[in-house]
């Protein structure tokens, strides 16, 4: 029922409404607990549930907590308190040329995909149907190539992806902090410790080596050869800078692109968005040397710096392979901690480095791995996980 037709006397009603529409904001990501609908239901006690508008400001300033949340909130709204009865039949029908100019908002596709999920009201039955049946897509959906996936399983991809366990991989680093299993004397501590004792040595304090999480960069390859594999790889790396601080992003096809301070929005839709308008060469081709010296060149010694791990995803099908990749891919191995190629090619069974440009690249990383699947993602995770090796100081001299 449409808000701007709504009367005092269907209050009752409305309640049934609220209650839906908290249920569409939790599955579209937004977190609303009964609390905040009993207190939805009394503000609408206290305001004219016939204004619009009025509605919607109530209800944004009890559900919304978050500034990322607004623009999924006004979505959600304006789908679910449809301002026609004819709604539906309008959605299922061709959108009107100046609609379809349109570009979509970030966070559009998964409110409708919230909105169209199936009612509480199912049976038991069902839902036990429906679970049994999940249990076996999802194993199939594990092994399941990005570029063989409807689009209802990359909307599932997705979602194992944000509920990954993200890599924690510790560094050492060269400050201490007080630890009593530590290696080191604390002599100032052990010393004021002995004034309460007056001067008798009891207690002996000790240092350790603060641990803190390696840096990690990421330089994707966005051409129109990875086209179908990018925006899994970019809710992957938005996930590991939601979790940790340290995470660089750079985008390349014709051209280098910083995408770090996109991708550090809370919400993966707009940092996706933010990413789309900040990128010119989307899906066309691949210089991958010229990407790799700007690199090299501008943001090395920033983001390199302290024992970086560095995610080179691409396939290595570079436009013009010469000894220059050589140098820039030697050049960016010997200025980091570890360097991972991940290669989707790599799925095919009988994959042969016969590419000029792979063979330039493969001498100079140190794994060479495949990422086309939630397991080889899994798999990245675990590595990731893993102790670091000792970090090499032969840094190349001509980066100065």
């Amino acid at each position: 029922m449409a808000i701007n037709h709504l009367a005092p006397e269907h209050t009752e009603q409305f309640a049934d409404n609220i209650v839906g529409f908290a249920r569409a904001l939790r599955a579209a990501g937004i977190p609303v607990g009964p609390g905040a609908v009993i207190d939805a239901m009394n503000a609408l006690e206290v305001i004219d549930i016939g204004n619009r508008a009025d509605v919607f400001t109530t209800l944004e300033a009890i559900f919304v907590k978050r500034h990322e949340h607004a623009l999924i909130f006004k979505q959600a709204f304006n789908l679910f308190f449809r301002a026609s009865e004819e709604w539906k039949h309008m959605l299922d029908s061709v959108p009107l040329p100046e609609q379809a100019k349109k570009k979509p908002q970030a966070g559009a596709r998964r409110v409708q995909e919230a909105m169209s999920q199936p009612r509480m009201t199912e049976t038991p039955q069902h839902q036990e149907q429906d679970l049994r049946l999940s249990v076996s897509d999802k194993e199939i959906l594990q092994k399941k190539d990005f570029a063989q996936m409807s689009a209802a399983e990359i909307a599932e991809a997705l979602r194992a992806v944000a509920r990954m366990h993200l890599p924690q991989a510790e560094l050492l680093t060269r400050r201490r902090q007080p630890d009593p299993r530590g290696l080191r004397l604390d002599l100032r501590r052990t010393l004021r410790a002995s004034l309460r004792t007056g001067g008798d040595i009891i207690d002996i304090h000790r240092l350790g080596r603060v641990q803190k999480p390696a840096p990690i960069v990421a330089l994707l390859d966005i051409s129109g050869s990875m086209s179908e594999y990018t925006r899994l790889f970019l809710h992957f790396l938005h996930a590991i800078t939601d979790a940790r601080k340290r995470v660089s992003v750079f985008l390349f096809g014709t051209r280098l692109t910083n995408v770090s301070r996109a991708l550090r929005q809370r919400d993966p839709d707009e940092a996706l968005a933010s990413c789309s308008a900040s990128v010119e060469d989307w899906a066309g081709g691949t210089r991958i040397s010229a990407s790799l010296h700007n690199f090299n060149k501008l943001w090395a010694r920033r983001v390199l710096s302290q024992g970086a791990i560095v995610l080179l995803i691409s396939d290595g099908l570079e436009r013009e392979a010469d000894s220059k990749l050589a140098f820039e891919m030697d050049r960016l191995h010997r200025s980091c901690r570890r360097l991972i190629w991940l290669n989707p090619l790599l799925r095919f069974g009988g994959f042969e480095a016969k590419a000029q440009g792979i063979k330039m690249m493969l001498p100079h990383v140190d794994e060479f791995r495949p990422v086309h699947n939630l397991s080889s993602i899994q798999e990245l995770i675990t590595t990731l996980s893993r102790p670091l090796p000792p970090h090499h100081r032969s840094l190349i001299r001509s980066a100065a």
